[in-house]
């Protein structure tokens, strides 16, 4: 072989390595930027998969929880009107004490009792007030205000006109109250 072939030859080898190195350096790249973005690709989709885990909870908390609440509250309508009733009692057991007749009396308050009881298991509740307690518009519904019989009564409750109710939590009905001035 000449030197020319030879040297054309060596010059080919090198050629095909400094041809064959870079090929091999750049599938390498490519299967670990490919191997990467596959890695990206799975923590976007966990990623996704989190969030809308995580937004269903929620979703079934907040259902439950408003499930419940309508729940405690469905029969606000039906206790409030048995209001007014209960009200006709406490005045009717007031007149029919002042009778001489203990049957009626026990009778009338048997039932009362129940009723009471009735509502207090559906959760209604009755909002403790009485005369002498701090007047708070909050908590209080004043429908007249009248001269203070004494002077630890100014801004005080003097009387309670109507009892208010609450249905668990929520007042259904503020209690009606007289303030001294």
């Amino acid at each position: 072989m000449s030197k020319r072939n030879k040297n054309t030859e060596d010059v080919k080898d090198q050629v095909e390595e400094v041809l064959d190195t870079p090929v091999e350096e750049t599938e390498t790249q490519e299967e670990v930027s490919v191997e990467e973005q596959l890695k990206e690709e799975l923590g976007k989709e966990k990623d996704k998969f989190l969030r809308l885990f995580a937004e269903f909870e929620n979703y079934k908390k907040r259902t439950s929880r408003e499930r419940l609440e309508l729940f405690k509250t469905a029969s606000q309508d039906v206790i409030q009107s048995m209001l007014p009733v209960i009200d006709d009692f406490d005045r009717a057991l007031k007149e029919i004490e002042k009778s001489e007749d203990k049957d009626l009396i026990k009778g009338v308050e048997l039932i009362y009792n129940k009723l009471k009881e009735t509502l207090k298991s559906k959760g209604l509740s009755e909002v403790e007030v009485a005369a002498g307690d701090v007047f708070n518009a909050d908590d209080h519904e004043a429908i007249t205000q009248i001269p203070a019989p004494s002077e630890d009564l100014k801004g005080k409750i003097v009387d309670v006109i109507e009892k208010g109710y609450k249905l668990g939590d929520k007042v259904i009905r503020f209690p009606k109250v007289v303030t001294g001035q």
